[in-house]
C-alpha cells in the first residue's frame, strides 16, 4: 500500500528481457534503497514492483508480461525518469490517499495550460475508469496522488503545483504521452458492495409483512383494516 507521494525521481539504468515475455528492470534510487531489502514493495510510476536484488543504490525488480502490457512500463528505456515510492509504513501520514499500485489502465496527455503558479493537464480517461473519477476526487497519475479539478466523459484535468512540476515525471510529460492510472480503490468497492445487496428478506420467520391483509411491519395485524385482529387475538 502507498500513499502517492513521490519519494524520489529514479532512473532506469537497465533493462534485461528474461523468458518468455517479461524483464527485469533496474532502477537506481539512493533514497528508496537505503532501507530496501529483497521482497520489499517499491512503487514505479504507479506500479507496485517486488525488490529482488539492491547494490550500490540501485534496486532490480521483475516485470511480468501482463503489467508490461496493462501498464505504461512496457514503453520504458534506458535513461527514463521514474516516480519512486516505498510502501507506507503503518503510523505514518497519510499525505496523499490510499494507494494500492495496481494501475486500472492507461491515459494519455490531452493537453497542458501553464499559469502564474501552477498548470493544469488534462489526461484522457479510460471509458471504463470514467465512472470511478469525480470532481475533487482522488486519482493516481504515474504513481502521484492528486486532486481531479475537472472532468468529462472521457478526460479529467488535475492542477500541478511547482513542487510536482519539478520532483515527479509529471512536470516533463507531452502531449500523447501515456501514463498510467489508478482509480480510489474505494469506490470501486462501494460499487460491489452495492451491486452485491441481497433482496430485503422480510420479517423474521421469512414471511413478509404484506402476506396478510391490514398486516403491520413486525407482522402484526393493524385493527380496522381488514382481517385484523384485537389484541387480545381474536379477530
Amino acid at each position: 500500500m502507498f500513499t502517492g507521494i513521490v519519494e524520489e525521481l529514479g532512473e532506469v539504468v537497465r533493462i534485461t528481457e528474461t523468458a518468455g515475455d517479461s524483464a527485469l528492470v533496474a532502477v537506481r534510487g539512493p533514497l528508496v534503497t537505503s532501507d530496501a531489502r529483497h521482497g520489499d514493495s517499491i512503487a514505479v510510476n504507479g506500479v507496485c514492483l517486488t525488490v529482488v536484488d539492491v547494490c550500490d543504490g540501485t534496486f532490480t525488480a521483475d516485470v511480468m508480461g501482463e503489467t508490461l502490457r496493462r501498464s505504461a512500463l512496457g514503453a520504458l528505456r534506458v535513461g527514463d525518469p521514474v516516480n519512486l515510492e516505498r510502501a507506507a509504513a503503518l503510523g505514518s501520514r497519510l499525505g496523499g490517499h490510499l494507494v494500492q499500485g495496481h494501475v486500472d489502465g492507461v491515459g494519455e496527455v490531452l493537453a497542458r495550460e501553464p499559469a502564474a503558479q501552477w498548470e493544469t493537464v488534462r489526461f484522457r480517461l479510460p471509458a471504463a475508469l470514467a465512472r470511478y473519477v469525480v470532481e475533487k476526487g482522488s486519482i493516481t497519475v504515474d504513481g502521484v496522488s492528486l486532486t481531479v479539478a475537472d472532468v468529462g466523459p472521457d478526460w479529467f484535468a488535475v492542477g500541478l503545483i511547482p513542487t510536482t512540476l519539478k520532483l515527479t515525471t509529471l512536470g516533463a510529460r507531452r502531449v500523447g504521452d501515456a501514463v498510467n492510472l489508478e482509480v480510489d480503490v474505494l469506490a470501486k468497492y462501494v460499487e460491489r458492495l452495492l451491486g452485491a445487496r441481497p433482496a430485503d428478506p422480510g420479517p423474521p420467520g421469512g414471511h413478509p409483512a404484506t402476506d396478510a391483509p391490514g398486516a403491520a411491519a413486525g407482522g402484526l395485524a393493524v385493527p380496522g383494516l381488514p382481517g385484523a385482529a384485537t389484541t387480545g387475538g381474536v379477530a
